[in-house]
């Protein structure tokens, strides 16, 4: 359960990301913290906001217009930045949540970090490498609970080939840990994996868990420390 007084500034990009997303996106901030502040950002003329302009209300969203005066010029982008800097400045929040595809707002995630705040990133999968590295961490729309495209993890056509990606990532955290145990704590992956890869979440490889992905992978070994921690070792 995120704690009561972890407050969050909610700040999305209704340019690059679809209405359809909007329940799974506020279920998984919940997880975080506080949606102390809901902001939505585009250009509210355009038929293109349609969408959002009828679920403001429900999620409790400020709806900020942003007219495109000038061609190649994204506003809501420029919008989004100043509000970010303002709402930063007050020193009331513990962090912010991103939620674009755009890799615009980069250096805007990296500065939100170098103030000793938390940078979440929220898009789809095709977001920019740049982006996502930036934020502390990045969650991509499509593995949400309730995303419109969500299959069951047995079902994901990509889950089974990219296997290998995590069996790697694991392997990569082992090798880095400095210790003589051949055993490694599950959270002690976890934690090493998520620092180096902003983007990494078990749901992209079809499993809700860690722990079950390490057990689909069955290169690993696992059996029960102290205080019942989950241990894992390689088999080879």
């Amino acid at each position: 359960m995120p704690s009561e007084n972890r407050l969050l500034a909610i700040l999305i990009d209704a340019d690059n990301t679809s209405p359809k997303y909007a329940k799974a996106i506020f279920d998984e901030i919940a997880s975080l913290g506080e949606a102390s502040v809901r902001r939505v950002y585009g250009d509210f003329s355009s038929q293109q906001m349609a969408g959002w302009s009828k679920i403001t209300a429900e999620y409790g969203l400020v709806p900020l217009h942003s007219p495109a005066n000038t061609v190649g010029k994204n506003a809501s982008d420029i919008s989004l930045v100043i509000d970010a800097m303002d709402l930063m400045h007050t020193a009331r929040f513990d962090g912010f949540v991103l939620v674009s595809s755009d890799s615009d707002f980069t250096r805007l995630a990296s500065r939100i970090r170098e103030q000793g705040l938390d940078a979440y990133g929220m898009g789809m999968q095709k977001t920019p490498d740049a982006f996502r590295k930036a934020c502390k961490r990045f969650i991509f729309l499509e593995n949400l609970d309730g995303a419109p495209e969500q299959k069951t993890a047995g079902s994901q056509p990509h889950a089974t080939g990219k296997l290998d990606e995590a069996r790697n990532l694991i392997f990569t955290a082992m090798d880095a840990i400095e210790q003589e145990d051949d055993w490694y704590t599950l959270g002690q992956l976890g934690q090493f994996i998520t620092a180096a890869n902003p983007d990494f979440d078990t749901r992209t490889y079809g499993k809700r868990k860690l722990s079950d992905l390490v057990s689909e992978l069955k290169v690993f070994e696992t059996k029960r420390g102290p205080g019942n921690q989950l241990l894992v070792r390689r088999l080879d």
